[in-house]
């Protein structure tokens, strides 16, 4: 995989996220905080999960790993998790334009919440935020509907079809 394939997959994990926030943003309140008794409560929960496990990648990938998971409780609102999950993304886009394809097959020792240590090149740590990122809006798109509310759609092909890419009437 390439730099240009990695920053790709960035682009459209931004755009993916940025959908779910706009999804979410007309949601009832009670809705939004309300526990669906998914791995992580509901929709707030979930979503804290995303934005914190996003935070704590960026921090081993910069050199100063931070070990603390952000709490739901933190947030009393929406819009108080997207302005973090924004600060990430920018910080996580600088770092990934400092990169280069010889960089991504480098590997980086990281210490899991848990203690565990591991190995991984930049490349998987990389793919692997992506995949957790819409593993888990996944999880959000179906507790919006078990709410009656209408979830954005976050597929790759609907990423390349809006940004371009995608080749019409083939």
């Amino acid at each position: 995989m390439t730099l240009q394939e990695i920053k790709l997959l960035f682009a459209y994990n931004a755009w993916a996220s940025d959908r779910i926030f706009e999804a979410l943003a007309p949601m009832p309140v009670e809705d939004y905080f309300k526990d669906l008794k998914g791995s992580h409560g509901g929709i707030h929960g979930t979503l804290t999960h995303l934005v914190g496990a996003e935070k704590i990648w960026l921090s081993r990938w910069a050199g100063s790993p931070d070990k603390t998971m952000l709490k739901a409780e933190e947030f009393t609102t929406l819009a108080d998790l997207h302005s973090v999950w924004e600060k990430v993304g920018r910080e996580t886009a600088a770092l990934v334009a400092k990169m280069n394809d010889k960089k991504l097959q480098e590997t980086l020792g990281i210490t899991t919440s848990k203690g565990v240590q591991y190995t991984h090149t930049y490349q998987q740590m990389f793919q692997h935020l992506v995949n957790h990122s819409t593993y888990h809006r996944g999880q959000i798109a179906a507790m919006m509907r078990q709410v009656g509310a209408t979830p954005a759609a976050t597929d790759l092909i609907a990423f390349y079809r809006q940004v371009g890419g995608a080749v019409a009437g083939r």
